[in-house]
């Protein structure tokens, strides 16, 4: 397999396998008017496979969803073909219409104007719950 180095650009590593599509989805990369690569399966020293996302453009990456699918990726930020900034990604304590509530009965299903916001409750476990009627997000 072939995939083109990147001249300008981000490459989300370390991403656990399996995880790159939903990452993939819930950051938007679908809607981008630029190359983007999803490797899966990939063998990893570190852990055992992954998968790597990599977008040929200089484009803001929102971290949250990251730390939210997979806090233990990295995000690479490439400039003129080489590694100019690695950052390690963490849970976010908060995370703002990144996901929506679950339960017909909370207000943000019928007040469709209000951010769907979860807060980590949980860090051992990844566990994220509706701001207004406290349902656990999937």
């Amino acid at each position: 397999m072939n995939i083109d180095s990147i001249h300008n650009g981000i490459v989300i590593d370390h991403i656990t396998a399996g995880k790159g599509m939903k990452l993939y989805e819930l950051l938007g990369l679908d809607k981008l008017d630029c190359s983007v690569a999803i490797i899966k399966n990939v063998h990893s020293g570190k852990l055992g496979k992954k998968d790597i996302i990599k977008i040929d453009a200089d484009i803001p990456v929102d971290v949250d969803v990251i730390g939210f699918v997979d806090p233990g990726a990295t995000v690479n930020i490439i400039k003129d073909e080489k590694l100019s900034e690695k950052r390690n990604i963490e849970m976010p304590n908060r995370l703002v219409n990144v996901i929506k509530c679950k339960n017909p009965r909370c207000i943000t299903s019928t007040e469709q104007e209000l951010d769907h916001i979860f807060k980590l409750t949980d860090r051992a476990n990844n566990v994220y719950r509706c701001l207004y009627c406290e349902t656990k997000a999937n």
